[in-house]
């Protein structure tokens, strides 16, 4: 299967993919019989948002099986938001990443330190996967000595994609118009192995769906 791990759009019905729901379209989702596989959560743009309110359905929301990450959540410094109420509500969330038992896929831009800091004294029991990374493999190499997964999409760094090992690399669309499949085939020239062999996305819905 070549999953998918994170899209904001329709994907390929041939294979699987975790679409990324606003708060509308959760609403509206998880108050349906509508199947798929979904993540929900506050964006580190839209904390402003936040109240307990919001809270409390998205931890109804989290708990559906149909969702199967928490998120996408985390930091980014062009946020309109202070840092200081973004990890407020970025620490609420890892609460229910926890609680639940379901990863987290993270959105960071420009605050790595801050994020590696809070994994280190949260010390969490459920995957953190970095969505859409790009960084250069001296990250790269701090995040997964930290304990990250990476998840790559239509732009990488491929010396990042070369060290990451294949049971902690995933890979995604997010906003491009490429296939993932297309994806799949240019990390696997990069990895030098065959695009089946890229096996993270299955091994985390094995562990969703065997609970």
């Amino acid at each position: 299967m070549f999953i998918d791990i994170h899209t904001h759009q329709s994907g390929d019905s041939a294979h699987p993919s975790i679409l990324n729901l606003t708060f509308a379209e959760a609403e509206s989702i998880f108050s349906s019989d509508e199947k798929g596989l979904f993540s929900v959560g506050f964006h580190p743009w839209q904390v402003d948002e936040f109240s307990v309110e919001w809270l409390q359905k998205l931890k109804k929301w989290a708990k559906d099986k149909r969702c199967v990450m928490v998120g996408e959540c985390g930091l980014d410094k062009n946020s309109k938001a202070s840092l200081e109420t973004q990890i407020s509500v970025f620490e609420k969330q890892i609460t229910l990443s926890e609680e639940i038992q379901k990863p987290l896929i993270i959105h960071c831009v420009g605050c790595f330190n801050e994020l590696f800091a809070l994994k280190k004294q949260i010390n969490p029991r459920q995957k953190w996967i970095i969505h859409g990374f790009r960084g250069k493999p001296e990250l790269a190499k701090q995040a997964l000595k930290a304990g990250f997964e990476l998840s790559f999409g239509e732009h990488f760094n491929p010396e990042s994609i070369s060290l990451t090992p294949i049971d902690r690399l995933f890979i995604e669309t997010d906003e491009s118009h490429l296939s993932v499949v297309e994806i799949y085939r240019q990390i696997a020239l990069i990895k030098k192995i065959t695009p089946e062999e890229l096996i993270a996305g299955e091994l985390l819905l094995q562990k969703q769906f065997s609970k």
